[in-house]
């Protein structure tokens, strides 16, 4: 239900651009890292807080790139802008049912309270007020280790340091261009392959809202279609974050501004608005991909990790290249008065390489779960996406095809039954003979493929003090997998409870989750019982979100207890604890933030994940395993139009007295790293 508040407060600035990943880390399990957490999350997020959304011009498009929103939240969300604009306060959001605390807290980065729209206007007169009211930010980071590799010393082609550029112009969430260049550690620079200086380059160009131009994206960009069965190259998220967002997916186009090489296209694309109600999105993408060889030339297998620190890895930069064709159409009808508005969409998407895709194909047991790996030079997919949202409901789903008609599809159904519950229901099917180079979408496996699973989680707050997240997952797989010689099963369960304090939050977590592997024969398959546990305390509350500078000095504290444990019939017993302690302290322009962890564990099987403040744009969630403790420092000092931010992070080790193994070996026990960074915005 929608009310007109009374608040009539001063419009509200936007909060500091870098807090918000302390308030996101709640969205994310460190087993969602551990699955992939793509860094095209952190990125997008990153970005958005730089350039906040104006509510009072924000359209339902641009409230989708915010992956922590519901389709329920998003629909009240306009339904209430469109009714009470001009929005006069972000204390608003709280006449919002649908927001929680949480969503609500989190939702202040990334939006400010503005003036309405102006009247209409020709597109050279937006491009020229956006080019007016926009400013440039250079930033350059450094990343110096206190130790040397094995690499180092005999091996890598280039220095020890790690270092990127940033330059970017941008204007509201409406125009952004720039230029990112990046460097990994053991990367020649301005030397061999690399005369151009830096190992890689992300140039792009983004612009929103002019026209019927939705979206238009020239240089490297990102896409996301439907539930991500036929196309997903921006970000994604977890079984958590799934309950948290009620497995709402966003169809975007986003610039790729980050220093990652994976999952990018290169080339354009653009969303025109044909019709109130219809609206295409096409691109085009022609790009070099690193690429393992064959002895005959093919591909054996895709590269995206983006090293080439070695000889060997540079003979295999930029040997082989992609096309990638794609187009969709939606239809969306304008009827803002109707309660369920559905939405219809057609997708396709042709990819092709200059050389064919072999992957191994052997008799071998080990290999046979490659049997069905995508193989050829071209590759052609099709899918029809759907929704059916209202303020309490909504339905969506993809059912998708591969060029040899085998089928893939997803569904899912969220229903917010009262203010404090709401329930959601997830069933996909991955056929096995399904393939589809750029899918990314829900799953206990890494692609979307012979899988067959249903997932139910449920969200519970009976009060305001009080909170419940938790879901069941179970998938079965057809045919074989990685170290899995027959059709398996896998069962996850998660349950987290969330109380608020007058003095701090109290959190605890438990996650139970089985997987089936080959035995040492290789004669029957073993269960593996993985449990892991978390309880932390936060102190004192955050009950509202930070300014940008505080005028009295502030300190906060969390204590955090983590465990894991690993059974399997023919192993012994894994088990891993791990004891942190994080303090942050802000006064006017000045942020300190500590962290100290002591972690013990048997393996890397009992490997426990921890968050870890760092500079922007710098996403840290490290593993730790063994024997030993973690403790790290980083400032950052905002003066006017200049921003400067340092961290120091060691491991001692007590357990060995090598580091690693290979060119990453370091003979020591300990580990050392300094990462600097600054940044100037004009």
């Amino acid at each position: 239900m929608l009310s007109q508040p009374s608040v009539t407060n001063a419009a509200a600035s936007p909060q500091s651009s870098n807090d918000w990943q302390e308030a996101f880390r709640s969205w994310l399990s460190p087993d969602d890292a551990d699955e992939g957490y793509s860094e095209a999350t952190f990125e997008l997020l990153s970005t958005l807080a730089e350039n906040p959304l104006n509510l009072n011009q924000t359209s339902k498009s641009q409230l989708e790139q915010l992956p922590f929103l519901s389709a329920e939240q998003i629909e009240e969300l306009v339904a209430y802008i469109d009714r009470y604009r001009p929005l006069r306060s972000l204390g608003e959001l709280q006449m919002i049912e649908s927001l929680d605390r949480d969503t609500r807290l989190l939702l202040n980065y990334f939006v400010v309270i503005g003036d309405t729209l102006s009247p209409a206007r020709s597109a050279k007169s937006v491009l020229s007020h956006l080019l007016h009211d926009g400013h440039f930010t250079f930033e350059g980071s450094l990343r110096q280790p206190l130790y040397k590799r094995k690499g180092d010393i005999n091996g890598y082609l280039g220095y020890q340091q790690r270092h990127d550029l940033r330059l970017q112009f941008s204007s509201h969430d409406q125009l952004k261009f720039g230029l990112t260049a990046a460097q990994d550690a053991g990367e020649p620079f301005f030397s061999g392959r690399n005369h151009w200086g830096y190992d890689h380059y992300s140039y792009y160009f983004q612009l929103r809202k002019i026209g019927c131009i939705e979206a238009l994206n020239l240089g490297m960009y990102r896409v996301q279609f439907g539930m991500g069965l036929v196309m997903n190259t921006g970000f994604y998220l977890g079984k958590q974050a799934t309950l948290q967002s009620l497995g709402r997916t966003t169809q975007t186009l986003t610039a790729h501004s980050s220093r990652s090489v994976g999952s990018y296209l290169q080339g354009a694309a653009a969303q025109i608005r044909l019709a109130p109600s219809w609206s295409v999105t096409a691109f085009a993408s022609y790009r070099p991909i690193d690429a393992t060889l064959n002895k005959d030339g093919t591909i054996r297998t895709l590269l995206t990790d983006g090293y080439h620190r070695t000889e060997t890895e540079m003979e295999k930069k930029h040997n082989s290249h992609e096309t990638d064709l794609g187009f969709r159409v939606t239809y969306h009808p304008n009827s803002p008065h109707k309660t369920y508005k559905p939405t219809l969409s057609f997708n396709t998407v042709y990819t092709h390489f200059d050389r064919s895709l072999v992957p191994y194909a052997s008799t071998s047991s080990k290999l046979n779960y490659r049997s069905y790996a995508p193989s050829g030079t071209s590759f052609f997919n099709a899918s029809l996406d759907y929704s059916l949202t209202s303020s309490r409901f909504s339905f969506m789903g993809e059912t998708a095809l591969n060029g040899d008609g085998a089928l893939a599809a997803i569904h899912t159904a969220s229903f917010r039954a009262t203010d404090q519950l709401s329930l959601m229901l997830l069933h996909r099917y991955y056929d096995k003979r399904y393939t589809a180079l750029h899918a990314r979408s829900f799953g206990e496996g890494s692609s979307a493929q012979n899988e067959h699973g249903l997932y139910l989680g449920a969200t519970w707050s009976p009060s305001r003090s009080l909170s419940f997240q938790g879901y069941v997952d179970y998938a079965h797989f057809p045919f074989l997998r990685y170290q899995v010689g027959a059709p398996s099963d896998a069962f996850d369960a998660f349950l987290r409870a969330r109380t608020l304090f007058n003095i701090g939050v109290l959190e605890t977590q438990y996650r139970f989750h089985v997987r089936q592997r080959d035995n040492d024969t290789h004669s029957y398959l073993n269960n593996r019982y993985e449990h892991r546990a978390r309880i932390s305390f936060a102190y004192p509350s955050s009950s509202s979100s930070p300014s940008v500078a505080t005028s009295q000095p502030s300190l906060n504290f969390k204590t955090q207890l983590d465990g894991a444990m690993l059974a399997c019939r023919e192993q012994q017993t894994s088990r891993g604890i791990m004891i942190s302690q994080q303090v942050a302290f802000r006064y006017r322009a000045l942020r300190l933030n500590g962290f100290a962890g002591w972690f013990h564990t048997d393996d890397y099987d009992s490997r426990l994940y921890q968050y870890e403040p760092s500079v922007p744009y710098d996403f840290s969630f490290p593993a730790f395993y063994g024997h030993g403790i973690r403790y790290s420092l980083m400032a950052r000092a905002d003066l006017g139009r200049w921003s400067f931010s340092a961290k120091i992070g060691t491991t001692n080790y007590f357990d060995r007295a090598v580091i690693s193994s290979g060119y990453q070996q370091i003979d020591a026990s300990s580990q050392t790293d300094l990462l600097f960074q600054f940044r100037l915005k004009l």
